[in-house]
């Protein structure tokens, strides 16, 4: 398996303009090549550079290494500057009470608190969120595809309680939308000043951190330009820098929005698990209010054809072809604690994202994008549970 691996990939690349190629005579066509392409470019990013919020949470409140928070920082500063270009342009004085189309931007109340929370959790029983878990189900990670069934069970959840609970807080709660109350410049300034702010506190993990010396004569020398072979096998060794993953991540996300509907991944799962479930019976025909959000809100039907289906096929195979290049494809046959933390963490971000309207990509990535406080309060729940939830693992494992 180890010596066929880049060659696997490269077929696999070969297959993907053979597959955009089907599409063109259907209706779309243009923007469901893009969303197959910027899924691929997408899922490359996210396998080669560990891009996962997850993993970067727990790296800093564990290690307190602070590249991969950094790295989002970065994803969010990008985006929220090439959203605010493009929106600019579609609304040109947003007012209070006006929001633009198809924004990730939702309803702020105690259950998006509470959604935050449940999705953070579900982190840190399953290992990842569910967007991380697309791309390492293209490693042969053995616990991501029960992850995934977990999640498509947690939308199901998600739709029994959504009436209760859109009675109750939902539908009163303020859709804020940040450039609606201080204007384009306003918001932006605020919004990076936050993110300069938590980027120069994270920053301070670096000033212990001592070059190593110079080896003797090495200003003396010229550097060896590599072979295109070398520089060629350095490209597939280890992983790239993470400010890669956050520049290409912030990037996709700003680009998304001109060409298909703002970035995010659980919308495909989420329709399908809803027309599975109204075909059993399992849920209300009739879910109050959801059909009105923007997002990654889920549609009646499911479609395998939408640019949200194909970015995510774009994910997987870029992310497939990302680990076939590197070696780093394992198929490991799962354990009862795989399948166990897998369905278990699952249930609870499926029924995060489907609460929340969105994941981390959705939710919280396009949603601060956007500029919607809705973005940043997801954001907030969810990272504070992961911190609780790596203390309660702490202190469990020392017992």
């Amino acid at each position: 398996m180890r010596s066929i691996s880049p060659w696997a990939a490269l077929l696999w690349l070969a297959a993907l303009p053979v597959a955009a190629h089907f599409l063109t005579p259907l209706a779309g066509a243009r923007t469901l090549v893009f969303a197959l392409g910027a899924g691929t470019l997408l899922g490359l990013l996210l396998q080669r550079t560990r891009f996962c919020f997850y993993c970067h949470a727990r790296d800093w409140f564990e290690d307190r290494n602070p590249r991969g928070l950094l790295a989002i920082v970065l994803a969010l500063a990008v985006g929220l500057l090439g959203y605010t270009v493009v929106v600019g342009s579609w609304v040109a004085a947003p007012q209070p009470g006006q929001l633009p189309p198809d924004l990730h931007i939702g309803p702020v109340s105690w259950v998006l608190v509470l959604a935050g929370l449940a999705f953070g959790a579900g982190m840190v029983v399953s290992g990842s969120c569910i967007s991380a878990h697309w791309y390492r189900l293209a490693e042969g990670s053995p616990a991501s595809p029960f992850a995934l069934v977990g999640s498509a069970a947690g939308f199901v959840l998600g739709f029994i309680t959504w009436n209760p609970l859109y009675s109750l807080a939902v539908a009163d709660a303020p859709v804020v939308w940040l450039p609606a109350h201080l204007g384009y410049g306003g918001a932006l300034v605020l919004q990076l000043g936050v993110l300069a702010a938590l980027a120069a506190w994270l920053w301070r993990g670096f000033a212990d951190e001592k070059a190593p010396p110079p080896e003797a004569g090495a200003a003396l020398r010229s550097p060896r330009v590599p072979s295109l072979a070398e520089a060629w096998r350095r490209l597939w060794q280890g992983r790239w820098p993470y400010w890669i993953g956050g520049l290409g991540v912030g990037l996709i996300v700003a680009a998304s929005i001109v060409r298909m509907r703002p970035l995010g991944v659980t919308t495909t799962l989420g329709s399908a698990a809803r027309a599975g479930a109204q075909a059993q019976g399992w849920v209300p025909e009739r879910l109050n209010g959801l059909d009105g959000f923007a997002g990654c809100a889920t549609l009646p039907g499911a479609n395998w054809l939408t640019p949200h289906a194909l970015l995510l096929a774009g994910i997987v195979s870029g992310a497939f072809i990302g680990a076939l290049a590197s070696r780093q494809f394992r198929w490991i046959r799962p354990s009862g604690r795989d399948v166990a933390r897998g369905l278990g963490g699952g249930l609870l971000l499926g029924w995060g994202a489907m609460t929340g309207l969105g994941c981390t990509v959705g939710t919280l990535l396009s949603g601060i994008s956007a500029g919607a406080l809705s973005g940043w309060v997801f954001a907030l729940s969810m990272f504070f549970a992961v911190w609780a939830g790596l203390r309660i693992q702490g202190v469990w494992k020392a017992r």
